[in-house]
């Protein structure tokens, strides 16, 4: 391996001198200095070198601008949709191992080497935008020199780079008058409290104040300062304080300070008595030293919720929690974190975890095959049909189980039926449910069919082997004419017996007579006829002459032959068929035959002729009784065991080796017409058997899945917390059903127990304690304020809170934090009344009403102690010392709201009482789908103000139900079928015909009626009865698109046989030319022919003559020459000859006749034969076979769809056409090589299937009027064949009981207040938080409700806001400059020509100043943006206008919304004067030139409008042009000037360079051809086309010529626009613009580039552009 792999190697490519146009030239023509190696050494690399060596990719390094790195091109002027740059970055082929660097080659053998480059996009800078400027506000004063200011907001704030924003605020200077008074030139200042801190204790300050008193000093015996008694009374109270402490809080009361001075205007501050408010604002309160939720350590990870291994989710998650030590306290203390969070985590255990349980679906087996269940689908009165055949339908449960078992297993090993998996729940199986149901097919016996019987044999002996008695039978038999069901022992009777007497197994049969000889040999007189005789068995059959030597053979027949002068007579006809099948007391079988006068006598001396009567003869025949006897089966019985037979079958470990049973059956002797008779009376010989061996079927065990597990006990709890008994159950199913003997079913198949009920039911709740004595700043440190003497003023009050369970023991606090709402606040400010203050009592409850909605109600309080005696507290106004009110009215009104619902039927009850699931299935036509049921409308409440209440205010339910009814589906009815026509033929094969006629149409989505294509079905009115081919008149199928008939049309085949002509003998000759002495001469003779039914006994019933083929039908009448006496008289023409084939004229064919009476001496016969010659289709036909079409798809009598057959029919056509008995084909031995029968299927006509409807859903609002529930049901198996089709209705809805929407609403926030006569500094705002009430619908303004209302609702407003109802604020002092609140906020997206670069949120603080000295003092503008997403995209034009009066114009930047902006526009540029130009040039990179017409500089080109005017100028592309070989594109970049150059061009050697083909192996691939070969550019006269050519269809892209701009809204490709122009130096210049930028140049050369994303993607050369 070391020798062929590895460094070592050589490596050699092939050098040429090559034009730039890429065709080959002399190496002389290149320089030989620049000519490049054609050989280097290589490393040889070898598969195994995969694993070692591998590229190490750099990350891609900044984007640099493609200008930046274009020598000589400057930075385009203007940006469009981003500049374009290119990124690099390093791809080293490394060594896996140590990471050291290897040849590119070794790791190009396995993967091409990544790109090193690739383009990306520099955003534009983006400028800031602001909007006008707003109104002028007032003067900042009344009199004096004031401001007034205007502002403008931010509207796209600068990025990447853009100009800053200018300033947002304008003054302007202002003097309303002179100031008669002296301005004010002070003003009280509060300043923000400051941070919270704790008192310092009683021993510090003491030690304060001896150290500045110094020793010595003690303060009077029993002398008791304010801060004594206040120290005295804490501790008297300490024990009760303490019981309030919890270990969950360290509340802490503390103090805050702020400032309050006294400002000039000018900013500085002055003594505090220049301000001489009434009252200075207290400067300490008392405050909650702020302290931090302290939270305990994590505890440990609980276990992962996924315990075993899941590929398709292989990780689960588990939680830790932590509990609260401390909470947060005060504003500013940090709250609590979250006391759980969740990670993914791994399952864990010991060794590998097993996998995850999966599940999936499991199905009983299918049923047995069931007709009737697609029959009841169609009419429920013929579900009860039996004997029923052919499609149907077996069902089957579906259960899922966990999936570690297969079904089959248990089926096919008995010994293991506890190894089913129990049933679990549906839900946890995923994917499609298996089908409940499937066609099936129960094959239809084939009923026997027998042949007609043959005729009746001679008497013979039973057995002609034992001849013994003189009892004999006369035999007739048929036979089976094709394969029953079964075999032929379920046939009917096959022979019949006659007994009768003088039995002969041998006999002699006349095979004919020999012509007349006289006796003596003489010419003329009496003689005999000689018989020729065979000697037949009984069967039939010739046999030796010898066995028949025990009976007389026929003796020779007496016969004349006719002299000259004698009556002649003709031979007798043959004996006509039996009149009767046998004879008895009443009925005598007779038999005829006839013959007639050919020729009369010659008066005297002639032999007379005979009288009429003597010209027939009658003769008894089927002298035999009437007694036939056959044997007579029964069915045949069960199959049983045979107890000779070895052991029985039964369940062991081959399924398959049942035992061999046995079948009887009853055999009697029947005689027809009377009944059973002794078994002597039929021939022993052909008993059928009593018994035959069978296949016992084999025992087949009930088996059953385990019970499936309990299911979950619900937990549910009443309104006392009481827990309610609920039941579980749990069951399994039947998996196989027993059969043939086997194991019957266990009991019971469903189990119930009663649930353990659990000790309490849980809850938690919040219970907050009685608020403690306020708490009021230390006295020290109120000393100096008014009223410090006395315990007075503002201070803090606590209370504690529990967590409670709800039988009211005290719980953790961490489960109502966990499981219940926010907790109440433990805190909250309070006031002690100062003696000075007015103090009151608490209000009294309301008075009583008398009635609802009439009169009023009061509420009062009083006046306590000095308050009575002070006119402050004696201010109505001020303090109001009682409220009224209206009575309330609780007057409710109740009305319906919204739509109706679906009509929505009862649940579970199907009609006539029958479950609705059979074997899992439910079958549309057995579950109630139509009939009575309910509709809903909600019902809402109002109050007498017309605010939602809930509706049991006004005693309802929340709905009103109607009853509606769902039409039932009435399927399409047709009659039942009509009696079969006759065979269209006589002849052969024809077709016969049955028709339904249309009785009732289908309605409410019935089963349609068979369609006009049904497999077995012909549209038709009118047949034309008899002829060659069946005509259907389609015209009349239909009436108004409605099914009159069903017509069903078969094949049939009719005996040629079947109907012959029977002629009778002819008349006596009616001479026409009578010679009253002779007798002879010209006549005619008749005779009567009809048409009769043929049977094995011969002609039988007449029938019609169109029965008969008419060209068959012998004549009635003929014409002839009666013969004179002694005239030669001859018998009738024979039969003609046949003629030979193939047919021909110069063959002839033959007849003869002989002579029957010589003529007397002198007299001549005529010629006794007759010659005619041979034409085709005259008197000589040739034959063939002919195969009808396949009939129609038959099934049996007893079945409605499934497995049928097709059958065609054979005929034998004569040369003219016509059908003629099989015989004559026969006869030539012609080739029959067709199948006369094929399988065939006609589609079952099953009902759509539907599942049960699903369980309500929630509701879709929780609150409002709009709510509704839906459920759904889906197709289990769609409609097939003529079937019902679904009920398009697969989802129902009701509405949900209308609720009250209740939410708090904030008010707006009030003005920054400050307390007191202070008129600036730091204050509060307050808002309001109300609760309301509204419909949901968002249509009608929301009411408000009483406070109540809301409780239980989170203390959040707008969704997600927090409730926030107080805030400071800062009231500005006169003279202050300052910032004011921010802005609404503005979003707006970035996008620049399609290249979206996000959304930005901005808003705005603007300076408002009011005293012009104090500009110096103002704070900076300020603006904020973020991100977002979905921010209104806008564009930027100029917009101008003429001046009244004036040339000029006066020009602005526009939003596109219509507002007026600065900024964000392009700017404008123009070279000179641009007011010569009508309209502007205000287009970017547009001036007005000397023409006054507006135009591009350099580098750019015009876009016009259809009218001529300058729309834009778009630059002059930048295009990339590939190096050579390079498969990756990447690029050098130059200005598209004359882009075929090369990028590199030697002096002297224009046009020429050398080109490599890669090292190794490798292909020279063309640049440029990367996906657009599929266009094509043709040139149409002066106008260029572009086209593409996909599947061989071309399609126009776009066109045009000089200053056309044009389009195809038939563009695949998402192109806008097509321009064309031509330039001064006539270089076409062609654009395409799409999403992705296209251009196609045309250059002087005549070549087209087509440029995609600033890379040639193709060149056409001048040959390339078609015409």
């Amino acid at each position: 391996m070391g020798s062929d792999c590895g460094p070592g190697g050589s490596q050699s490519r092939a050098v040429w001198c090559a034009h730039v146009d890429g065709w080959t030239t002399l190496p002389t023509n290149c320089d030989q200095a620049q000519r490049p190696s054609n050989q280097r050494n290589c490393f040889r690399v070898c598969d195994w070198h995969k694993d070692l060596y591998d590229w190490q990719l750099g990350a891609w390094n900044q984007c640099v601008p493609v200008s930046a790195r274009t020598n000589g091109v400057p930075r385009p002027a203007i940006c469009h949709g981003g500049e374009e740059g290119t990124q690099l970055r390093e791809v080293d082929c490394m060594l896996r191992a140590d990471g050291s660097p290897a040849e590119d080659a070794i790791c190009e053998y396995f993967e091409p080497k990544p790109r090193l480059e690739q383009a990306c996009l520099i955003p534009c800078p983006q400028d800031c935008v602001v909007s006008q400027y707003s109104p002028w506000t007032s003067c900042s004063k009344t009199c004096g020199i004031g401001l007034m200011n205007r502002v403008r907001n931010v509207l796209v704030p600068p990025m990447f780079g853009g100009a800053a924003c200018p300033n947002l605020t304008e003054f302007h200077s202002c003097k309303p008058g002179p100031c008669t008074t002296p301005e004010g030139m002070y003003s009280l200042r509060v300043g923000p409290w400051g941070p919270c801190a704790l008192p310092q204790t009683r021993s510090t300050r003491q030690a304060k104040r001896r150290k500045g008193k110094g020793p010595g000093v003690r303060d009077k015996v029993g002398a008791k300062d304010p801060e004594t008694r206040e120290l005295i009374q804490k501790k008297r109270t300490r024990n009760r304080l303490n019981r309030q402490e919890s270990p969950f809080w360290d509340i802490q009361v503390g103090y805050q300070t702020r400032d309050v001075t006294c400002n000039h205007w000018n900013g500085t501050t002055v003594e505090i008595n220049l301000c001489t408010p009434m009252d200075l604002p207290h400067t300490v309160q008392s405050c909650l030293l702020p302290k931090d939720c302290q939270l305990s350590a994590w505890g440990d990870w609980g276990p992962c919720s996924k315990a075993c291994l899941d590929p398709e989710a292989p990780s689960g998650t588990h939680s830790r929690g932590r509990s609260v030590l401390r909470f947060a306290v005060g504003e500013e203390g940090q709250p609590c974190g979250a006391l759980e969070e969740t990670e993914a985590c791994e399952p864990q255990g010991e060794g590998t975890p097993l996998p995850c349980p999966t599940y999936t679906w499991r199905s009983t087996e299918w049923s047995d095959c069931r007709v009737d269940l697609l029959l009841s689908q169609q009419d429920r009165r013929r579900g009860n049909q039996t004997g029923l055949c052919g499609g149907g339908l077996q069902t089957r449960e579906v259960y899922c189980v966990q999936g570690n078992a297969e079904i089959l297993t248990y089926l096919s090993d008995l010994r293991d039926k506890d190894k089913a998996s129990p049933p679990v729940q549906n839900k946890l199986c995923q994917g499609p449910v298996p089908s409940r149901s499937q066609l099936c097919h129960l094959p239809c016996p084939t009923e026997c069919q027998v042949s007609p019987w043959g005729a009746w044999g001679p008497c013979t002996f039973e057995n002609c082997d034992d001849q013994a008695g003189k009892k004999g039978f006369k035999i007739r038999k048929r036979r089976v004419t094709n394969t029953p069901t079964g075999g032929p022992g379920n046939c009917p009777h096959l022979l019949e017996a006659v007994p009768c007497d003088d039995p002969r197994c041998y006999d002699w049969r006349l095979v004919s007579l020999d012509r007349c000889r006289p006796d003596d040999g003489k010419l003329c007189g009496p003689g005999t006829q000689t018989p020729q005789i065979q000697c037949v068995h009984s069967n039939g059959g010739e046999v030796d002459k010898s066995l028949c030597l025990s009976s007389l053979p026929p003796t020779p027949v007496p016969c004349g032959v006719p002299c000259s002068r004698d009556c002649v007579l003709s031979d007798w006809t043959p004996w006509s068929s039996c009149s009767q099948t046998c004879s008895s007391k009443t009925i005598e079988g007779k038999q005829m035959r006839t013959r007639s006068i050919l020729a009369y006598n010659a008066g005297e001396g002639g032999a007379l002729c005979p009288n009429s009567s003597a010209l027939q003869e009658v003769r008894n025949c089927n002298e035999h009784a009437c007694t036939v006897y056959h044997w007579q089966t029964g069915p045949w019985g069960p199959c049983t065991e045979d107890p000779n037979a070895g052991a029985p079958n039964s369940t062991g470990e081959d399924l398959t080796s049942c035992s061999t049973g046995i079948q009887t059956r009853k055999v009697i002797c029947v005689r027809v017409n009377v009944g059973q008779v002794p078994p002597k009376k039929c021939p022993e010989g052909p008993r059928p058997g009593t018994m035959r061996p069978c296949s016992l079927p084999c025992k087949k065990d009930c088996i059953v899945t385990p019970f499936s597990d309990w299911t979950p006990c619900p937990l549910t709890c009443d309104t006392a917390a009481n827990t309610v008994k609920p039941k579980q159950s749990r069951s399994r199913l039947v998996i196989q059903f027993p059969a043939n003997g086997g194991q019957d079913c266990p009991e019971p198949l469903e189990e119930e127990a009663d649930c353990e009920l659990p000790q309490v039911c849980p809850g938690f709740r919040w219970k907050s304690h009685k608020w403690r004595k306020c708490q009021l700043v230390p006295w020290f440190l109120r000393q100096a304020s008014p009223g410090a003497q006395e315990a007075c003023g503002p201070g803090l009050q606590t209370r504690a809170v529990s967590c409670r369970r709800p039988d009211g023991t005290q719980a953790d606090l961490g489960e109502c934090l966990r499981y219940v709402r926010a907790m109440p606040p433990t805190t909250q400010r309070c006031v002690i009344p100062c003696q000075d203050d007015c103090q009151l009592t608490n209000w009294s409850k309301f008075s009583p009403c008398n009635a609802d909605c009439v009169g009023v109600r009061t509420r009062k309080r009083t006046l306590v102690g000095r308050s009575k005696k002070k006119d402050k507290c004696k201010n109505s106004q001020m303090y109001p010392l009682s409220e009224t009110q209206y009575c309330p009215c609780d007057k409710y009104n109740a009305q319906p709201v919204g739509e109706w619902s679906d009509c929505i039927l009862a649940d579970g009850v199907v009609a006539g009482g029958r479950p609705e699931r059979l074997l899992g299935l439910k079958v549309q036509a057995e579950v109630r789908e139509c009939g009575q049921g309910y509709r809903y409308q909600a019902m809402v409440c109002y109050d007498q103000d017309s605010r939602l209440v809930e509706t049991s205010r006004c005693n309802s339910h929340g709905y009103i139900e109607e009853a509606c009814i769902i039409p039932c589906p009435s399927d399409c009815k047709l009659s039942e079928w009509s009696n079969w026509s006759r065979c269209s033929k006589s002849c052969g094969s024809g077709v016969k015909v049955r028709s339904k006629w249309l009785r009732e149409k289908p309605y409410n989505g019935g089963r349609p009626c068979p369609k006009l294509d049904h497999i077995n079905q012909v549209p038709s009115r009118h047949l034309t009865p008899w002829g060659s081919t069946w005509t259907f008149n389609s015209a009349d199928w239909t009436q108004g698109s409605q099914l009159l008939a069903v017509y069903e049309v078969v094949p049939c085949q009719s005996d040629c046989n079947q109907y012959v002509w029977v002629a009778e003998p002819w008349s006596l000759w009616k001479v026409s030319n009578v010679d009253l002495k002779e007798n002879c001469g010209e006549g005619v003779q008749t005779r009567k022919v009809r048409c009769m039914l043929n049977t094995i006994d011969g002609p039988s019933d007449p029938v019609e003559d169109y029965l008969c083929d008419p060209e068959e039908m012998p004549l009635g009448a003929r014409e002839s020459r009666l013969p004179c006496p002694e005239d030669c008289v001859l018998n009738d023409w024979g039969s003609w000859g046949r003629c030979s084939l193939p047919c021909t004229r110069m063959v002839n064919r033959v007849r003869t006749a002989y002579t029957i009476r010589a003529p007397s001496v002198g007299r001549q016969c005529p010629e006794t034969s007759d010659a005619e010659p041979c034409s085709l289709n005259l008197n000589c036909f040739n034959y063939f076979y002919n195969i009808t079409d396949w009939s129609t798809c038959q099934l049996s009598a007893n079945a409605v769809c499934g497995t049928g057959t097709k059958t065609r029919m054979l005929d034998c056509v004569r040369s003219d056409g016509k059908s003629v008995n099989l015989k004559f084909c026969e006869e030539l031995n012609l080739d029959r090589k067709w199948q006369m029968n094929t399988s065939c299927v006609v589609e079952c006509p099953v009902n759509c299937q539907l599942s049960e409807w699903s369980t309500w859903s929630e509701c879709s609002q929780t609150c409002g009027l709009q709510g509704k529930m839906w459920r759904q049901r889906s197709v289990v198996q769609a409609s097939q064949g003529d079937g019902r089709p679904c009920s398009p209705q697969m989802q129902q809805w009701k509405p949900c009981p209308a609720r009250p929407c209740y939410h708090w609403q904030h008010g707006a926030w009030s003005e920054c207040r400050v307390e007191g006569d202070v008129v600036c500094g730091h204050g509060l705002r307050y808002r309001n938080m109300t609760c309301f009430v509204s419909d949901g619908s968002g249509h009608s303004p929301p009411s408000m409700v009483d406070e109540e209302l809301c409780s239980s609702l989170q203390a959040v407003a707008n969704g997600n806001e927090e409730m926030r109802l107080k805030e400071s604020c800062t009231l500005p002092c006169p003279g202050e400059c300052y910032l004011m609140e921010w802005s609404k906020v503005e979003s707006v997206c970035q996008r620049d020509a399609g290249v979206d670069f996000g959304s930005v949120q901005v808003r705005t603080r603007a300076v408002m100043a009011q005293e012009p000295q104090n500009l110096q003092l103002c704070p900076d503008q300020a603006w904020e943006s973020r991100p977002c997403i979905d921010g209104a995209c806008y564009e930027y034009t100029w917009k101008s206008i003429r001046r009244s009066n004036s040339t000029e114009f006066n020009t602005w930047c526009q939003r596109s919304d219509g507002v007026n902006v600065t900024g964000g526009c392009p700017p404008i540029n123009p070279p000179g004067d641009n007011s010569s130009c009508d309209p502007p040039c205000l287009s970017p990179m547009s001036f007005c030139n000397e023409a006054a017409m507006c135009q591009c500089e350099e580098g750019y080109t015009e876009v016009l409008f259809f009218t001529g005017q300058l729309n834009h100028c778009a630059p002059i592309p930048v295009v990339e042009i590939p190096t050579a070989g390079d498969k990756k594109a990447d690029v050098k970049t130059s200005r598209a000037v004359n882009p075929t150059l090369p990028s590199t061009i030697l002096p002297g050697r224009s046009g020429r360079t050398w080109y490599l083909q890669p090292y190794g192996p490798g292909q020279v691939t063309r640049s440029g051809t990367r996906g657009w070969s599929d266009w094509s550019v043709y040139r149409l006269g002066s106008r260029l086309v572009f086209a593409t050519v996909a599947d061989g269809k071309r399609e126009r892209r776009g066109e045009g010529t000089e200053g056309d701009i044009s389009g195809s809204s038939e563009f695949t490709r998402p192109l806008l626009d097509l321009y064309l122009t031509f330039s001064a130096s006539l270089d076409l210049q062609v654009r395409l613009r799409s999403i992705n930028t296209i251009y196609i140049e045309t250059t002087k050369s005549g070549s087209v580039h087509l440029v995609h994303q600033s890379k040639v993607e193709y060149i056409l050369a001048p040959s390339d552009i078609k015409t």
